[in-house]
């Protein structure tokens, strides 16, 4: 409901010309207007028991138009309010200081440091960075419901916190042994205000990629964001070291599982959803001791392609995200050398590996409304690496 406010100089509210205490047509909320109405009334009181202020024969100032400026002015204040643009910053609040994206974060060497498959992000030294202390949203994934697999760390946590603080409620996927680093980000999803649903398994298991997607719409009360994040990374010096089982086990997480869990998801998803997988340099520029996790990131880059072009009569959008050398559990689990892993990240122009927090605004991006016209994408972040 809105109100037009038509100011004169005296408590009437009624259209008369007044060359400076007028101010008609503009459109204010009704508690705005009637606080004007209010400060005007008492204005107006307060200077009918005041003598006529008289600063000297020339400068005569009548009552009247004191009030009657008065009454612009408020009006004007109440203007710039009613039409100043939502989540417009005031002129006079401090921009945040430049970083040297060299010195952000640390650098190379990292002392040596091994754990079982998966990991934990909590036990690394140092700590990945997924925006826990850093990220604030602005409500750009408002009323969006999101399910992201491996949300307990790395990327898909960064993605989870980012999703939360941006307004969307977040499911996420992981095994149970990352019981602990998911806790850590259930709390911090339900401490941005926003509904956090805890799924872990393997999804490895056609049965349970179908009974995850079931219980995620149920828990968030529908889906419209998936990110297929959860991957598996193994170094191998020779194809000759790679067993049949292990092959399995990566290309299961890797390609199988994105194919059944996408599979379940989109009939739940309307037009205006949004699909993101999580591929990586390693489609382009593939080491030679990831012989099968490379050939599983050159499968997503191109099933992101592909499912772009089949879903889009359908209103729903395929993107992906290619990361180079980025601080995770995948590292410090198998997915390096010792060797690699305490210079890793420094061949990278900057110098340094990435943090999960430096891609979430990706994830965000690609999630976003606004950004309806980007589909079959694959967005890069490799510190320089020029890939994809």
């Amino acid at each position: 409901m809105k109100a037009i406010l038509c100011v004169s100089y005296n408590t009437n509210i009624y259209y008369k010309k007044h060359t400076t205490g007028l101010v008609c047509g503009i459109l204010i909320e009704p508690l705005t207007f009637l606080l004007l109405l209010t400060v005007k009334v008492a204005l107006t009181y307060k200077m009918k028991n005041m003598e006529v202020i008289t600063l000297s024969e020339e400068e005569k100032m009548s009552r009247r138009k004191i009030i009657g400026g008065l009454g612009v002015g408020l009006a004007s204040l109440a203007t710039a309010q009613v039409f100043a643009a939502p989540g417009a910053q005031h002129k006079d609040s401090p921009a945040p200081p430049l970083e040297d994206p060299t010195t952000k974060y640390p650098k190379p060497p990292f002392k040596s440091q091994s754990q079982p498959w998966p990991g934990l992000a909590s036990k690394m030294d140092p700590k990945p960075d997924h925006g826990e202390q850093s990220y604030k949203g602005s409500g750009r994934l408002k009323g969006r419901k999101a399910l992201i697999t491996g949300g307990d760390s790395g990327m898909g946590r960064a993605t989870a916190i980012a999703y939360a603080r941006e307004g969307a409620d977040v499911a996420i996927n992981y095994l149970s042994a990352e019981e602990q680093d998911a806790q850590e980000v259930i709390a911090l999803i339900k401490a941005a205000g926003q509904k956090a649903v805890a799924l872990p398994g393997d999804i490895r298991d056609e049965a349970f990629c179908k009974k995850l997607v079931e219980d995620a719409v149920n828990g968030l009360g529908g889906l419209d964001i998936l990110v297929s994040n959860a991957g598996r990374q193994q170094t191998h010096k020779s194809i000759l070291d790679i067993t049949t089982e292990q092959f399995d086990w990566t290309m299961k997480t890797n390609i199988y599982a994105p194919f059944w869990i996408i599979k379940a998801a989109i009939p739940h998803m309307p037009p205006g959803s949004a699909i993101i997988g999580t591929t990586s340099e390693q489609a382009t520029n593939p080491s030679e001791d990831l012989y099968d996790y490379a050939q599983t990131k050159a499968a997503t880059t191109n099933y992101v392609r592909s499912l772009a072009k089949q879903l889009a009569p359908k209103g729903i959008r395929v993107n992906g995200v290619a990361p180079g050398p980025i601080w995770t559990p995948l590292q410090v689990s198998g997915g390096a050398t010792q060797e690699k892993l305490q210079q890793f990240g420094g061949q990278t122009p900057i110098g340094r590996p990435g943090q999960p927090a430096e891609l979430a605004s990706i994830y965000v991006q690609l999630a976003a409304s606004d950004a309806s016209y980007a589909t079959g994408q694959v967005y890069g972040s490799a510190g320089g690496a020029g890939q994809p």
